[in-house]
């Protein structure tokens, strides 16, 4: 098995040879630069928190993916990856029509993608850092993929008002659909619950202690109130 050291670096070369082909001549530079902002921000967390935060490879190859996938919709603008061209290049025929697709969801497979990539590396933030078990190991994970698809969805929506006409449209990418924040958020939630699912199935086959686990994360660790009853407490200490 490779290092971690070694392996981090590969997938770092890869995506920085990923990304420097993907930002030739983008189909609209302005809309690629606000779709790298965050990307950016996510490399410069994950090399800060490097030493002190260091994933497993697991969970780096899910980020490097999709990382690489926000790439290529940055490149083409989500609502202009042109999949059904190159598919209908290799099979004569183009992909929404044979799964009976009526607008371009390369937007929607990605924000899949970002709940199912991205919530077993939430998991180990939770597990590793929060040191939650059980339950709640697969729940906040999920919870927590789900209120950042929200916030991305506020963020969008700021974002186009802001910038306004072709380019907030671009960023926006909503191709007329008055639902498609609904839908990016609801497809983000099922990406991640496929992605704790096939977790916890994993973890109830080979961790002895797992319905144990389970069952001593509800119960209750503290038993005084919090509240009025806590700040009563701190008063007259």
């Amino acid at each position: 098995m490779i290092r971690h050291g070694p392996y981090l670096l590969i997938l770092a070369v890869l995506y920085g040879i990923w990304w420097v082909i993907l930002a030739i001549h983008p189909w609209h530079r302005s809309d690629w630069i606000l779709e790298n902002v965050l990307a950016l921000a996510a490399v410069v967390l994950l090399a800060v928190f490097y030493r002190r935060l260091m994933f497993s490879r697991v969970s780096y190859t899910l980020i490097f993916v999709f990382l690489c996938l926000h790439q290529v919709g940055a490149h083409y603008t989500y609502a202009e990856v042109p999949y059904d061209a190159w598919f209908r290049h290799l099979t004569g025929r183009t992909f929404n029509s044979l799964i009976g697709w009526e607008r371009n969801n390369f937007d929607r497979v990605v924000h899949f993608s970002y709940g199912l990539l991205l919530a077993y590396p939430v998991r180990e933030i939770f597990l590793r850092v929060v040191n939650v078990r059980g339950f709640w190991g697969y729940f906040l994970p999920l919870d927590l993929v789900m209120s950042t698809s929200m916030l991305y969805e506020l963020i969008e929506w700021g974002t186009s008002v802001v910038f306004g006409g072709d380019l907030g449209q671009a960023y926006l990418g909503a191709q007329g659909d008055v639902w498609d924040a609904q839908k990016d958020m609801a497809v983000a939630s099922l990406g991640a619950l496929v992605a704790m699912g096939t977790t916890a199935a994993i973890n109830w086959r080979f961790q002895r202690d797992f319905a144990r686990e389970w069952a001593e994360s509800f119960r209750v660790k503290h038993k005084a109130p919090l509240g009025e009853d806590a700040l009563a407490r701190m008063a007259r200490k």
